[in-house]
C-alpha cells in the first residue's frame, strides 16, 4: 500500500489473497505498510492482488540549478529526518574506499550537496548500461560496478553507495512508474538535503521524478522493501509472475 503524503494521496486500496485467508496490517520501522498472512493448507497456486486509486500532486522539488546546502552541512543532515541508517553500508550497498574514490571523482570541485547528488545521478546513468536480465534482485552493487550493466534497482544501489560514501543520506524507494509505452515496478533514490528535506532522483532515467511515479515503500536497499517476501515450504519447481497495470484517470 503506497504512502499518503504531500506528493500523493491513496483514495482507495484493496488487497486480496487466493487461497482465501485473513490479512493483517502493520507499519514497519520505516513506516511502510506491511500486509501479512499465513496459508497452512496445501495449495498449487498463490495469488496476491492489490487494487488502488491514487492521486499524485505537483511536487515542490528543488530545481536542478538550486544550491541549497553546502557539503560542509553534511553533519547537520544527520541530525534530522532519521537519516543515520541511510549513510551506512547495507545488504546490497557498498561504502568501500573504492566506491568513495568513484564518488569523489564524479563530484570533484562541487561544494553543494544537491549538486553533488545530481552529479552522482548523471554519473551512474552514464556508467551503467540498462540491460534486462543481466542481474537479479539479489545482485550486489559491487557486481554491477564490475560488469557495468543492470536494471533499475541496480542503478539505485550504485547511487546509494556513492552518496553514502560522501555522507549524503540516501534511501531506496520502491514504487510504480507509468510511461507512454509501459507500466512497471520501479526503483529510485531520495537524498536528504538540509533545509529542503528528502528529494527524489531517478538514476535509471537521469531525471527528477514527477507525477507519473507512485512511491510504495522505502528502506536502506531492496532487501528492506521487496514486493513479496516470506517463508515457503514445498516443491522447488515453481515460478513467479508479476504484472502491473496503471490506468490514468482524468
Amino acid at each position: 500500500m503506497p504512502f499518503s503524503n504531500e506528493h500523493q494521496t491513496v483514495d482507495a486500496f484493496q488487497i486480496s489473497v487466493t487461497p482465501f485467508t485473513k490479512v493483517g496490517l502493520y507499519h514497519d520501522f520505516y513506516s511502510n505498510a506491511v500486509h501479512h498472512f499465513e496459508i497452512a493448507e496445501a495449495h498449487s497456486e498463490l495469488a496476491v492482488q492489490a487494487n488502488m486509486s491514487i492521486a499524485t500532486h505537483a511536487k515542490l522539488m528543488l530545481a536542478e540549478e538550486a544550491r541549497p546546502a553546502a557539503m560542509s552541512r553534511v553533519k547537520e543532515a544527520l541530525r534530522g529526518g532519521r537519516t543515520y541508517d541511510f549513510i551506512l553500508e547495507s545488504r546490497f550497498v557498498d561504502v568501500s574506499p573504492e566506491t568513495w574514490h568513484l564518488a569523489v571523482d564524479a563530484t570533484q570541485g562541487e561544494e553543494d550537496m544537491w549538486q553533488c547528488a545530481l552529479r552522482l545521478m548523471r554519473f551512474v546513468h552514464a556508467f551503467v548500461k540498462y540491460q534486462p536480465s543481466s542481474t537479479s534482485v539479489h545482485t550486489h552493487m559491487r557486481q554491477v560496478l564490475a560488469q557495468r550493466t543492470g536494471v533499475c534497482q541496480d542503478y539505485a544501489h550504485v547511487m546509494l553507495g556513492l552518496c553514502r560514501t560522501l555522507k549524503i543520506p540516501a534511501l531506496y524507494v520502491s514504487g510504480d512508474l507509468d510511461t507512454e509505452t509501459a507500466s512497471a515496478t520501479h526503483a529510485w533514490v531520495e537524498v536528504y538535503i538540509p533545509g529542503a528535506g528528502w528529494q527524489a532522483l531517478d538514476p535509471t532515467h537521469n531525471c527528477i521524478p514527477g507525477d507519473t511515479y507512485v512511491k510504495i515503500g522505502v528502506g536502506r536497499d531492496y532487501a528492506d522493501v521487496p514486493p513479496v517476501s516470506g517463508t515457503y515450504k514445498g516443491t522447488t519447481e515453481r515460478t513467479m509472475n508479476v504484472n502491473v497495470q496503471i490506468q490514468r484517470m482524468e
